[in-house]
């Protein structure tokens, strides 16, 4: 069976001994210039991915596919974007699926856009809102390095008038106030779609909690994610002294669908939604 090999146009990872991580596209004729030599990109283009290349020191770098998780990690950046960590729980609370229509409100760096462009595929469609020119100008960049600009549809807007699109599969809101937009945001949602927000505090979720709770949302959840790396020696094995902890708290809850002849207020659809000391029943699958 014929190996898989590095071609011209491919994103490639590459290694050092040392572990500094290089993330670069092949073109012929260009070089990557190291602290431990150059790396013609001819002599990786044609090479079976997992094997070692030299620099013209002749030190070796191992050559790999990059996963989502390296690529959003060497996104550029101006702000802090959301961890792998939370993005990878993230895309599969979102449900998402290649061909879906989804939404984000608070653009930033990029990285959530990357994401969700590379989960929906060529037939999705990702919207990516933000007030400011110069975090859509720094995420469009890097969502073209990527090659993924056909799926993404930039707005440059304030949705307090709400979302330019609506029949949404899911939104996600990476804002320090999403509880003043869920009005916007059900009606931005078809009924059943889901709703994600990333915050740091516990009182902006408290906040958004009972906003979702009079805006026509049901099934809220709200939880926190910590990752802790262990060192990988066998007769050794122990956690790192260091570990991701508190990054931020995520929430997602479902919109309902509007209920016939019933007109809501223009703050709140009020309806009580989960009953207090209600229970929450799992069932199995067959």
């Amino acid at each position: 069976m014929a190996q898989p090999r590095a071609a011209e146009g491919d994103l490639a990872l590459v290694i050092g001994q040392d572990g500094k991580r290089f993330i670069l596209r092949l073109v012929a004729g260009s070089e990557l210039q190291t602290h431990r030599g150059v790396l013609a990109h001819d002599h990786m283009i044609g090479a079976e991915w997992g094997t070692t290349c030299h620099s013209h020191l002749g030190l070796p770098y191992v050559l790999l596919q990059p996963s989502l998780d390296e690529i959003l990690l060497h996104l550029k950046r101006r702000s802090q974007i959301i961890f792998p960590k939370d993005l990878g729980y993230i895309l599969l609370r979102l449900a998402i699926r290649p061909g879906m229509r989804v939404a984000e409100a608070g653009t930033g760096s990029g990285a959530l856009t990357v994401a969700l462009a590379w989960m929906v595929g060529p037939q999705g469609e990702v919207h990516s809102i933000d007030r400011r020119a110069d975090m859509q100008e720094l995420a469009q960049a890097n969502v073209a390095r990527l090659g993924l600009q056909a799926r993404v549809v930039f707005h440059l807007l304030d949705i307090v008038d709400g979302f330019p699109i609506d029949g949404l599969d899911a939104l996600f809101l990476d804002l320090p106030d999403p509880h003043n937009y869920l009005l916007q945001s059900r009606q931005a949602l078809h009924g059943g779609g889901v709703l994600g927000a990333i915050l740091p505090t516990a009182n902006q979720v408290s906040d958004l909690v009972d906003g979702l709770n009079r805006h026509g949302f049901s099934q809220i959840d709200v939880c926190e994610i910590l990752q802790r790396f262990y060192k990988t020696i066998p007769a050794r094995l122990r956690p790192v002294d260091r570990m991701v902890a508190h990054t931020g708290y995520l929430i997602f809850a479902r919109a309902l669908a509007p209920i016939s002849g019933f007109t809501p207020a223009s703050d709140s659809i009020g309806l009580e939604l989960d009953p207090p000391g209600g229970q929450v029943v799992d069932h199995d699958l067959d």
